[in-house]
Formats: structure tokens, C-alpha cells, sequence
């Protein structure tokens, strides 16, 4: 079962496919984003783990 990189929480494949990044991690979930912005924390969290 995929999880959260930031918090370590389960999330379903179908949100997996939406939020994971090229390499399959995510990012942020609705567990420690607010729903209305996790694309947004998701892409700048991939961002920071890059540098």
C-alpha cells in the first residue's frame, strides 16, 4: 500500500496515481495537507527533496 513520504500515512492507489511524482513517492495527503492544496504542497515538497 502506497504511503506519504512527509507523514508516513497509508493512502490508496487511486490517489497514488494522481499525487505520486515520476518516481511514484508522494508528497503530501490528506493527512497532513489540506485537501484544497495538496498538488500545490505535493510539488513543493518533490521541489525541496531535489535540493
Amino acid at each position: 500500500m502506497p504511503t506519504c513520504e512527509h507523514c508516513q500515512a497509508h493512502v490508496s492507489e487511486r490517489f497514488a496515481r494522481v499525487f505520486a511524482d515520476k518516481r511514484g513517492r508522494i508528497h503530501a495527503c490528506p493527512n497532513c495537507s489540506a485537501n484544497a492544496g495538496i498538488a500545490e504542497v505535493a510539488k513543493e515538497r518533490a521541489h525541496d527533496a531535489r535540493s
